[in-house]
């Protein structure tokens, strides 16, 4: 049963790595409409409930979708936005280190409310 857990993961794991490497690579390598459609597909979130659906079935993946759109919303866009506005003026760098503290802030108060209040199910 261990191995079979360990094989999983591994699968797991490689699976995200390839998307990511593919994205990068083509981005790299100048096919930036297609490292942008790469990026844009749900890459991680589409393996992810392959996966959980597998494991734990369909109401599973469904709640956690509604976890995840409403989390995108509170925390992903105003992520991307700092990003969008700040990277032009003070570079990448510190733009994405921004937009990450406006990510994990968001983040961490999102998943307060959703512990304290027990939304969407088992997430």
């Amino acid at each position: 049963m261990m191995w079979h857990q360990v094989r999983s993961y591994l699968v797991y794991f490689l699976t995200g790595g390839i998307f990511t490497t593919l994205i990068v690579a083509l981005e790299e390598n100048g096919a930036r409409l297609l490292s942008g459609f790469a990026t844009l597909m749900p890459i991680f979130t589409l393996v992810a409930y392959i996966f959980i659906g597998e494991t734990r079935g369909g109401v599973s993946v469904g709640q956690h979708a509604w976890f995840v759109l409403v989390g995108t919303i509170i925390s992903w866009v105003p992520y991307m936005m700092i990003i969008a506005y700040l990277a032009p003026r003070i570079g990448p760098k510190w733009a994405i280190g921004a937009g990450l503290a406006g990510f994990f802030i968001l983040a961490g108060i999102y998943l307060e409310i959703v512990y304290h209040f027990r939304l969407f199910g088992e997430v």
